[in-house]
């Protein structure tokens, strides 16, 4: 039995006792699902569920009534065997060794698709991530964008939403000016402006810059500057596009910054707004009322000599978003964006929508490398920072998507390179792919040995206490992938992983499913090979959400 066969038969149980009269309630209040949760004290049963505190008000009468009922119920439901209430009203609920085993069965016969959404949601969502400038190289705060980003992706879309994936092109401003003017010095052999860009990659660039455009120098010095700036934003952008590929990470839409400026998209965010009455004028300028939105002050959205200001660009492209059809449109910023926070959030309440849900922004801490306990500071090639490329080539792609997705966003973290590149068990990505290859391993020897799974599958068999175990952390994935999706917490299923990868780990040393020398294949062996192969199909559905690889052989 599954938890959401449980959930349902939980749900069927009160819509019957409403039914009957047995408690209060209006048919409307039986909840569409009942949670069960995995009690962190195994002798309280397989799960557990708080659904009689939350109807006992409604129904008019104790929490504890309200569970007596259900427990009556559920236990004539198949495959429960028992069912306790403790403290104010929890229900605790015991399976049938047979109705746990079973899992192994669901879990292999619906291979890719467990833990995935039955019914897509219908709920459009518009990720948008990394969004580096096309200035330099993707910076380590960058990588871990482009790592959790995916990830959150992922997770979304098993969740059953629609999800783009878009890269906001940051192709307008100043820091392009910048750009092409450091282009243009390192051409001439001159020192980068005051407030330029250093690190190789500006010779790199410039000199296929000038591969590309023969006899650019000999031009007038503006019209250089001019050219170094379209041909040096195509050639980063294209590296950009590049490391991020090699990174697994693809994007739906790239949208350009400055189309915003050149459509009329800024122009139609600014009538829509001034049509709702959030707009008015000052000191020459045009202001949003943001402050009647829970910012601290209003924005300037045109200056006063008629020249979009910063937040214009913002209004537009938000706009566009939702004119897009997207529901929810779901930003990663790093830190140091913190403070634009407010004020996108009261852009939002402004154009009548809802902050935290048609508007999400998460912020990501910084990301540190550590190698022989001493930090990692610069990239040859950037000159200042670390970069994607950097961090790929010291551990490799699956170490380093695993390592920026485990942890929190929320949390700063230090990258250790000597420990991700370990093979042992203290190395966590190593520690999760291991346990896949094991699995991998087991039902090699066990085809060798003449184990088949199609020849016996006997749940009730599965009564050690790693098996019951293993089968616990097995159910609770499904719950595992919602969850992250509902938190835009993608670490939550490499913690998952290494959990489940501990369990497998277990059940391997204490339960055989290739019988010894001599010994003969029984159903012991073939059910147990049902659970090897069902773990093996989690930990592969669960890198996959990470990006990350599930190797058949270490």
């Amino acid at each position: 039995m599954t938890p959401a066969e449980l959930s349902a038969a939980l749900r069927d149980a009160l819509t019957a006792a409403v039914t009957a009269a047995e408690l209060s309630l209006d048919p409307a209040d039986v909840p569409a699902e009942v949670r069960v949760e995995r009690p962190k004290n195994r002798d309280h049963g397989d799960w557990a569920t708080n659904v009689a505190l939350q109807l006992a008000k409604k129904a008019g009468t104790a929490p504890r009534e309200v569970a007596s009922v259900l427990q009556r119920r559920l236990q004539q439901v198949e495959g429960v065997e028992a069912v306790d209430i403790a403290g104010p009203g929890f229900l605790n609920i015991t399976l049938e060794a047979a109705a746990a085993g079973d899992l192994a069965r669901v879990v292999v016969e619906a291979g890719p698709a467990f833990g995935r959404a039955a019914v897509p949601s219908g709920e459009r969502v518009n990720l948008e991530f990394v969004s580096a400038n096309p200035t330099g190289p993707i910076h380590l705060g960058g990588t871990r964008w482009a790592a959790v980003g995916d990830s959150l992706a992922r997770v979304l879309e098993a969740g059953g939403a629609q999800v783009t994936r878009e890269y906001y092109f940051n192709d307008h401003g100043a820091q392009i000016d910048r750009f092409a003017r450091s282009l243009l010095a390192r051409a001439h052999g001159e020192p980068a402006p005051e407030d330029g860009y250093g690190g190789d990659y500006i010779g790199d660039i410039a000199d296929a810059v000038l591969a590309r455009v023969p006899g650019l120098l000999e031009q007038p010095r503006e019209q250089q500057q001019e050219t170094f700036r379209r041909e040096g934003v195509d050639l980063m952008f294209g590296e950009i596009k590049q490391s991020l590929a090699e990174f697994g990470v693809e994007f739906d839409v790239y949208f350009h910054e400055d189309s915003l400026h050149g459509t009329g998209a800024v122009d139609r965010a600014v009538q829509r707004l001034r049509d709702l009455g959030r707009m008015y004028e000052a000191d020459g300028a045009t202001w949003l009322r943001t402050s009647d939105f829970g910012d601290d002050k209003d924005r300037v959205v045109l200056k006063s000599d008629g020249n979009p200001a910063y937040i214009s660009g913002d209004l537009a492209y938000y706009l566009d978003k939702r004119e897009r059809g997207f529901d929810r449109c779901v930003i990663m910023l790093g830190a140091d964006h913190h403070g634009y926070v407010g004020r996108m959030m009261a852009m939002c309440a402004a154009f009548g929508d809802e902050p935290g849900v048609n508007l999400e922004i998460l912020i990501g801490q910084m990301v540190n490398l550590v190698r022989d306990g001493v930090p990692v500071r610069m990239s040859k090639r950037a000159g200042t920072v670390v970069t994607m490329e950097d961090l790929v080539g010291a551990v490799g792609v699956d170490a380093a998507r695993y390592s920026l997705v485990r942890s929190s966003v929320d949390s700063s973290i230090d990258i250790d390179l000597d420990l991700l590149t370990r093979r042992t068990n203290d190395n966590p990505v190593f520690y999760v792919q291991y346990a896949h290859a094991r699995t991998a391993n087991v039902a090699v020897n066990a085809a060798t040995a003449g184990v088949r799974r199609q020849d016996a599958f006997d749940p009730a068999l599965l009564t050690d206490e790693t098996e019951s175990l293993l089968l616990a952390a097995l159910a609770e994935f499904p719950d595992v992938v919602r969850r992250a999706g509902e938190l835009r917490e993608p670490h939550r299923v490499a913690r998952y992983l290494e959990e489940l990868a501990g369990r497998f780990h277990k059940f391997y040393d204490a339960c055989r499913v290739t019988p010894r020398a001599g010994e003969d294949v029984t159903d012991v062996h073939r059910t147990r090979l049902w659970l090897n192969d069902a773990t093996r199909q989690v930990l592969a559905n669960g890198l996959a959400l990470l990006g990350v690889s599930a190797p058949e052989r270490m």
